[in-house]
């Protein structure tokens, strides 16, 4: 399972930008999709993560409260992709983005894939 993450740029406070992920390889299945950051001396964080309606219930989205109301993640499981839309940027959102997924490849067992980084650097 590769993941590739694209978007990411600098922008100023206030600016939005949109990250993509886009899973190939043989994939059985995609569970949950995510994104992480992680800044200068900080450990990696958890920022938003959306689950897979095929799986059984809703899809359903879950965001760390730093970014309620001003990040939207969605996923389209047919292209294998997961989407960050990031409004009203904040110099604090200053990180290095990260895509993770929950997979299944095709003959394998389900196991936790991660992306390579995309920067996004907010100026004030």
């Amino acid at each position: 399972v590769r993941l590739v993450e694209s978007g990411g740029g600098l922008v100023q406070a206030g600016g939005s930008l949109r990250l993509s992920c886009t899973a190939s390889g043989n994939i059985a299945m995609i569970d949950i999709m995510g994104w992480y950051r992680q800044s200068p001396g900080n450990q990696r964080e958890p920022v938003a993560r959306i689950t897979n309606i095929a799986r059984g219930g809703n899809e359903i989205m879950t965001y760390v409260d730093s970014v309620k109301g001003r990040f939207t993640i969605s996923r389209d499981s047919a292209k294998k992709e997961v989407y960050l839309e990031m409004n009203s940027l904040k110099p604090e959102d200053t990180a290095v983005y990260y895509c993770k997924v929950y997979a299944m490849p095709s003959g394998g067992g389900w196991g936790d894939y991660w992306g390579q980084g995309t920067q996004v650097t907010v100026s004030s």
